[in-house]
Parts: C-alpha cells; sequence; structure tokens
C-alpha cells in the first residue's frame, strides 16, 4: 500500500497534483493548530494566534482551489483509514471550486474573528474547533471515496455542533445543538445509504470506481435528503433558525454561507458526477424542493425580529435559488438539451459563490451590531447608521446584493437562473413544461420578498431614531472587523460588475458534467455577459455601475450648485402626531403586517395579538406576534409524539426470556434473507 501511494505521489506531477498536495497539507495544518488552541486558549495571545494562523492557512487553501480549477484532475491514494481501501484523494474542478468558496469565506472569518473573538467569555470552548471546522470541511471537498468523504461529513458536523453549544448556559443553545446534530446525523445516514447503493455489491467506496447506479432514483432521494438536510431545504431547514442565532457570529458566518455550500457540492458530487446520466424527471423534485424553500424561506424571515433569525431564514431562501438552478440544470441534461443545462449549472454555482460572499458579510454585520448594542432585536435598535457609520455602508452593500439589485452579485446569478427558466419551452415533457413556469413565478415571488425583507432589515436596524439607550450609545466595531466586511463588500460589488471572468472560469465546473459549456463571456463587447444570444438577453454590469454612480453625483452637484444657500430651520412636519418618541417609528411587526396578512396568516399560520393602549393614552397599539413554523406542526411533532410512543412499548425488551430473544433474531434473519431474495 505505501508502494502504491509513492507511485501515485509520483503519477500525478506538479500541476494539479501540487494543488492537491497543497490542500492536504492545508488540511494537516488546521489540525495543528487546532491543537495548538488546546494550549493557548486561555491565554490573551492566543485568540489572535489562533485566528491568524487559521486566516493565513485558509489563504493557502483558497490559492490551491484556484490553482486546481484551471488544472487537470489529481488523486492520491494513501494507506490511511480502512485497510483494504485506503484513503483516496481527488482535486477536479468540481472541488477546486468549493475549495476556493469554502477557504475565501473561512479566511473572512478568521480575520473578522480576531477583532470579535474579544467578546467571547470562554474562548476556549471555540477556538479549538474553528479551525477544526475548516479542516473537515477541506477533507470532505478532497475526499475521493466515500469513507472519506463521510468522516470529513462527520468531523465538520461535530466541530460546528460543538461552536453551537459554546453558550452552553443557554436552555435555547441546548436545544439548537440537540436539533442540529440530530438533523446532522439523519443527513449522514441518508449519505450512507447513497454511497452504498453506489458502491454495490462489489464494495467499490472509491468515486473514481463508482459509474453509476441501477437504482439511481433512490440515489438521488437520499442525495436530496442527507445533502438537502445541511443545506437548509424545507422540510430539513429546522436547525438553521435555531443553530445560527446559538453560535457565535463569525461561526454563524462560516456555516451560514460556507458550511451549505459544502452539502451543495456532496449533492452535486453524487447526483451529476457519481449517479450516472439522469433521467428526464429527475429535476422535478429538485425543483420543486427548490422553489418551496425559497419562499417559505424568506416569508418566515419577513416575520423575524431576530437579525440573525432573519439571515438564517434567508439563507433557506437562498439555498432554494440554488437548488431551483440545479433542478434545471438535471432536467436540461436530463432531456438532451446541455448547452440550456450548463447555463442552469453556472447559475447555481455562481449564487452559491455569491451568497458564501454577501450571507458572510451580513453575518459579520449584525455581530458587529450585536458587539456595539448587546441586541439582535430590531425593535431595540434604530439610528445605528449615525454611529456605525462603516458598518451602516456595507450593511447597506449585502443588504442590496442579497436583494438581488443591480449591479451587485445577487443580481447577476439570479438574472442567469431566470435566463435559464426562460429556455423551459424547449423541454418535452409536459411535467417539466407546467413546473418550470410554476417555479418561476415562485422564485420571482421569492425575490421581491427578499428585497422587502432586507429594507425592512436595514431600514429598522440602522435608520430613523435610537429605539433604546444601548442603541443610542453604540460605537464602530474594531479595524480588524470593519477589514473583514469592507473585503468582502467589495467582492460583491466587482462579482456584480465584472460578471464575465467568473462566468468564463466557472465553466471548468461546467463542461466536465454537462457536455457542454455556456459561451465564452471573455470575448464580449464592453465587459456585457451574453448567457444565450444577443438577440435574447444580455446585461452589462459595469455599465450600471457607472450610470448610478454618476447619476448620482450629478444630482448631488446640481442639489449643491442649485440649492438655496439661505438657512432656514422649522419643525418637522410630524403627520398630526407632535410627539418625538422613538416608539412612534414604524417597527419591524408593523412594517411586515401587510404582507404578513396576505401570505403568513394562511401558510405560515402566524397569529396577531393587539395591545391597546387605555383611553387618554397617546402611546401606540402594540402588535404581538406568534408564528408557527408549518414543518414542526406537521412533520417533526407528531413524529416526535410516535417515536415517544414507541419507545414506551419498545419498554418490555429488556425484560424478555432468552427464548423470545431468539425468536426476534429468527425472524430478523429470515426477514432479510427475504429482502435479499427479491431484491433486483
Amino acid at each position: 500500500m505505501a508502494a502504491g501511494a509513492t507511485a501515485a505521489a509520483a503519477a500525478i506531477g506538479p500541476g494539479t497534483g501540487g494543488a492537491l498536495s497543497g490542500a492536504l497539507l492545508v488540511i494537516l495544518a488546521f489540525v495543528a493548530a487546532a491543537v495548538l488552541a488546546l494550549t493557548t486558549a486561555r491565554r490573551p495571545a492566543g485568540r489572535p494566534l489562533v485566528y491568524g494562523a487559521s486566516g493565513i492557512i485558509a489563504v493557502a487553501g483558497f490559492l490551491c482551489g484556484v490553482i486546481g480549477l484551471f488544472a487537470a484532475p489529481a488523486t492520491l491514494t494513501l494507506p490511511l483509514g480502512l485497510p483494504w481501501i485506503g484513503a483516496h484523494f481527488r482535486l477536479d474542478a468540481l472541488s477546486a471550486f468549493f475549495l476556493a468558496v469554502v477557504n475565501l469565506g473561512g479566511a473572512a472569518a478568521s480575520l473578522y474573528a480576531i477583532g470579535y473573538g474579544r467578546h467571547e467569555p470562554a474562548p476556549e470552548r471555540v477556538l479549538p474547533f474553528f479551525p477544526a471546522f475548516l479542516g473537515a470541511m477541506n477533507l470532505v471537498l478532497v475526499a475521493g471515496d466515500a469513507y472519506t468523504f463521510l468522516l470529513g461529513w462527520e468531523l465538520m458536523s461535530l466541530a460546528s455542533w460543538a461552536m453551537v453549544i459554546s453558550h452552553d448556559r443557554s436552555a435555547e443553545n441546548l436545544k439548537a445543538g440537540f436539533v442540529y446534530i440530530v438533523m446532522a446525523t439523519f443527513g449522514t445516514l441518508m449519505l450512507m445509504l447513497a454511497f452504498a447503493l453506489l458502491a454495490g455489491a462489489s464494495g467499490a467506496y472509491a468515486f473514481a470506481d463508482m459509474a453509476g447506479a441501477p437504482h439511481g432514483a433512490l440515489v438521488l432521494g437520499l442525495a436530496l435528503l442527507g445533502a438537502g438536510s445541511k443545506a437548509g431545504l424545507v422540510p430539513l431547514h429546522v436547525w438553521l433558525p435555531l443553530a445560527h442565532p446559538a453560535a457565535p457570529s463569525h461561526v454563524s458566518a462560516l456555516m451560514s454561507g460556507v458550511m451549505t455550500k459544502v452539502a451543495v457540492y456532496g449533492f452535486i458530487r453524487i447526483v451529476f458526477d457519481l449517479a450516472g446520466p439522469p433521467a428526464w424527471w429527475w429535476g422535478m423534485p429538485v425543483l420543486a424542493a427548490g422553489g418551496v424553500t425559497a419562499v417559505m424561506g424568506v416569508l418566515q424571515a419577513m416575520l423575524q425580529a431576530d437579525m440573525k433569525r432573519v439571515l438564517a431564514f434567508s439563507t433557506i431562501e437562498n439555498i432554494g435559488i440554488v437548488f431551483v438552478g440545479l433542478g434545471l440544470a438535471l432536467a436540461f441534461k436530463g432531456n438532451g438539451l446541455e448547452a440550456a443545462g450548463a447555463l442552469a449549472l453556472t447559475a447555481g454555482l455562481f449564487h452559491a459563490l455569491n451568497h458564501a460572499l454577501f450571507k458572510s458579510l451580513l453575518f459579520f454585520g449584525a455581530g458587529a451590531v450585536l458587539g456595539a448594542t448587546g441586541a439582535r432585536d430590531l425593535e431595540q435598535l434604530g439610528g445605528l447608521i449615525h454611529r456605525m457609520p462603516v458598518t451602516g455602508a456595507v450593511m447597506l452593500v449585502g443588504a442590496a446584493a442579497i436583494s438581488a439589485l443591480p449591479p451587485l452579485n445577487g443580481f447577476a446569478s439570479e438574472w442567469l437562473t431566470f435566463q435559464a427558466i426562460l429556455l423551459s419551452p424547449a423541454l418535452g415533457p409536459w411535467g417539466l413544461k407546467l413546473l418550470v413556469p410554476a417555479v418561476g413565478a415562485l422564485l420571482a415571488l421569492a425575490a421581491a420578498l427578499a428585497a422587502a425583507c432586507f429594507v425592512r432589515l436595514y431600514g429598522i436596524a440602522f435608520l430613523g431614531r435610537p429605539r433604546s439607550g444601548a442603541a443610542a450609545e453604540a460605537h464602530e466595531v474594531d479595524s480588524w472587523s470593519r477589514a473583514a466586511m469592507i473585503g468582502l463588500a467589495l467582492l460583491c460589488v466587482l462579482a456584480g460588475i465584472l460578471p464575465g471572468p467568473v462566468i468564463d472560469a466557472l465553466q471548468q465546473v461546467v463542461s466536465p458534467l454537462m457536455g457542454a459549456r455556456m459561451p465564452a463571456q471573455g470575448e464580449v463587447a464592453w465587459l456585457s455577459i451574453i448567457p444565450v444570444g444577443e438577440s435574447r438577453s444580455s446585461y452589462n454590469g459595469l455599465l450600471v455601475f457607472l450610470f448610478i454612480a454618476l447619476s448620482a453625483g450629478l444630482a448631488a452637484l446640481l442639489i449643491h450648485r442649485l440649492a438655496s444657500r439661505a438657512l432656514r430651520r422649522a419643525p418637522a412636519w410630524d403627520c398630526g402626531f407632535p410627539g418625538d418618541d422613538p416608539a412612534s417609528q414604524y417597527t419591524a411587526s408593523s412594517f411586515a403586517q401587510p404582507i404578513r396578512r396576505v401570505f403568513a396568516s394562511g401558510l405560515l399560520r402566524a397569529r396577531e395579538e393587539v395591545t391597546m393602549p387605555p383611553p387618554g393614552d397617546m402611546a401606540p397599539a402594540r402588535i404581538r406576534l406568534s408564528e408557527d413554523d408549518p414543518a414542526w406542526r406537521r412533520l417533526y411533532t407528531p413524529l416526535a409524539r410516535a417515536v415517544a410512543a414507541l419507545s414506551e412499548r419498545a419498554d418490555v425488551l429488556p425484560h424478555l426470556t432468552i427464548r423470545q430473544y431468539l425468536g426476534i433474531v429468527f425472524a430478523a434473519l429470515v426477514l432479510l434473507l427475504l429482502v435479499l431474495a427479491i431484491w433486483p
């Protein structure tokens, strides 16, 4: 085995082989950083040392991903893991792209955590698991066999779970950790069964030996459940709004912006690469799940007053958008439309990258607000743009990007998704002809609601007057946190005004999976992008950016030159209400009330409880909102009751006789033989 590993290492050459070797060294470096954290976490220098080292290692991992994206695939086998299998590692364009995404998010989170981590009351509960979490995600991406993949997947789940419950004195945090680890275990089980079907009777657990499965539909369902539970597809999303608020903000950014992309990678690796050619209908369940997830996620985000819960539900919405792109790619490829499938897969991958950027930025901003005010509740914020101008500016960029406003990156990827939807008339089956436009309508609704959601979040938190003393006394965060947020904001702008180079780079991933690629965007004049043909549609983010900048500058110049220089002070118009109490402003609940009454009251069973002030009291009326996630009400609560009832009935098992035990074992053996006999 050792000789084989040496031969494999010599065969891969200096190109991508160097990137693969570098990626493995990055994983070892993250392990070393975790060990270092165990000895230095309680020391004052431990926090900047561990987070700084993690950031440097993540930058190295990002460079390995970029190099591997443009080079030939490389493989390596080491005598580790199971003796008869060994540990297989592989770096191709797909894993290299996600390697770059993961480590880019990891580098930003490490930089942010150098400053933000000083707010942690017990750093020893977070520091050792932070580099371990990053190393586990890297291990999943370079795994070349099912055993190594699942090992990295479980380590990723356990490390993130440990950080979710780092504040273990809170009952809510413990509940979040319990729900998260249960859903993670369920996802791992589903992926294990999917790999078992792909391995078949031969037990070929190496990805290179998996050439499709006779039960492709079952593999698709298991992959959708396994990866969907980690990504946050409805109804497997219930852990996100619990775990993200419980974890520290830099960990929330990693879990939401980065770890969910590892789940997307797992789905693509299994369904697009290992499961063989898709059937014509494979895209239908993925499309339906993506469309429902997008709408339900943003609707529930509109009901939240906690900033981090808003962002958690928004992650669910954006994961739905990504899976809509993946479902379209499966549908097009299964019907022989590889070029349209290349556009859809590009849109999904591009949005995965964009979501990693703007969602990490928004969680960093939420952490900055929490550090400055001690509050996440929107009803206790307000006026922060005057006290935290840098955070307010970058949060505005993130809110505009996630709302898919041009010329930012969220618009570019969602626009590509809609361009792929417009190609659906070429699909033959009537099921897809009806489903794709319906999903397109859901996606348009989700986009509109997302804009309203982030107008609400930004307006309530950063505009108006402070609603609490903590908001009135807020101050700007440290330079490390500001640097991380400014860097991500600039990337959101660059990816939006120059999407062509990103799209061309993604073709290294798309072409092997789809057998086709999008037209080269680098050859289009004026840095425009043309997804299909110039006669259909085109988009130029740079021109839109210049138009907005010049228009704003011209308006400011005209106002400055033409406005009266005479200064006149007068009381502001008070709409007939002379009080200047901040309670007279819009609240988060009142802002969302129209949308809540139209959509959420029926779908989510949201209930309002209005409190009216007594006669003569000028205080405004208050609305108390109670929401009920349909997944808890219709799925998990009945399931928990059934498990509890079954557990009570199973309580008799420890009291059986030896004859009864032998009878149960014999019956189970007969049942297993019958299943194997009729299994095709």
